[in-house]
């Protein structure tokens, strides 16, 4: 696991755009992660493919983890689970108190690293604001 480099914002795209189309992930313009790379953790193989990412968003006291994906075939092998850790990592080193993601899915992964349901009201109201209702998204937090 490591920071993701500007570069690399194409790659993060494409790694996403499979979880976009089915309505797991919200599309996102190039340029967000041309802008925002510096937010993304990313597992790579060997020869440098990315197979999965996270982004961490730094609000006052608090992260927003977002755009959450792991390759298909990399699903059930441990990325995502090193992901999210490698998250939580950072968050600490940023002294935040508590992490948040929505999800449109089960958030098993998100619920078994100690994420719970909560109300959107206790989320970062910026990003609290930009959640799309019509996604039906659950928002989940987690104490630091």
């Amino acid at each position: 696991m490591r920071p993701a480099r500007r570069d690399e914002a194409p790659a993060l795209a494409a790694l996403s755009r499979p979880f976009v189309r089915t309505g797991a992930l919200r599309e996102r313009p190039l340029s967000l992660y041309l802008a925002h790379a510096g937010d993304f953790l990313v597992a790579q193989t060997p020869d440098g493919t990315l197979e999965g990412c996270l982004g961490l968003r730094i609000h006052p006291a608090a992260g927003v983890l977002y755009n959450f994906c792991v390759a298909p075939h990399r699903q059930g092998s441990g990325v995502g689970a090193r992901l999210l850790q490698a998250a939580f990592a950072r968050a600490r080193n940023r002294s935040l108190t508590a992490l948040f993601t929505a999800t449109t899915g089960s958030g098993r992964l998100f619920l078994r690293h100690g994420f719970a349901p909560v109300g959107p009201a206790l989320a970062p109201a910026a990003w609290a604001r930009s959640l799309d209702p019509a996604r039906g998204a659950r928002v989940l937090a987690c104490p630091l």
